[in-house]
């Protein structure tokens, strides 16, 4: 599988910004022709994921937030989303259903599982005190 193009945004933690990488990244997607189903979902995914960076990464703090798109030759879109915030001590807990660190704030604690559900594959890497990175992946045509 071979890299056929990438892009990748840099941007403040601020909400209003959700929205910008939600659209960059559909459209960066378009070269490959997908569904509008396709899109949506990635529109979806996309925007859990930023949104968790700026909600749950760096909470009250502005920082920055990364990311990142590759085109591959075999028809799938590689998606990173990363924030040097405070990190995720217990990744698998964390991916839970209904499981929220802010539950205070009416957090539904199901980020991770629509990302699941709109995305092919989900990955994520993290430290405490480190940040984390979400790398997902979704096919946009067949082979």
């Amino acid at each position: 599988m071979e890299i056929i193009n990438q892009m990748q945004l840099e941007f403040l933690s601020l909400p209003e910004n959700e929205g910008f990488a939600r659209v960059a990244v559909s459209a960066f997607a378009v070269q490959l022709n997908p569904t509008l189903d396709v899109l949506a979902d990635l529109k979806t995914a996309v925007s859990e994921a930023v949104t968790n960076a700026i909600v749950h990464g760096y909470e009250n703090e502005i920082g920055r937030v990364m990311v990142g798109a590759a085109l591959r030759d075999d028809g799938v879109l590689e998606v990173s989303v990363t924030d040097t915030g405070k990190g995720i001590a217990d990744i698998p807990r964390a991916m839970q259903p209904f499981f929220t660190t802010q539950p205070e704030k009416e957090r539904s604690g199901m980020g991770f599982s629509v990302m699941q559900t709109f995305m092919d594959r989900v990955a994520v890497e993290s430290a405490p005190g480190q940040g984390t990175t979400v790398r997902m992946e979704k096919r946009l045509r067949e082979k």
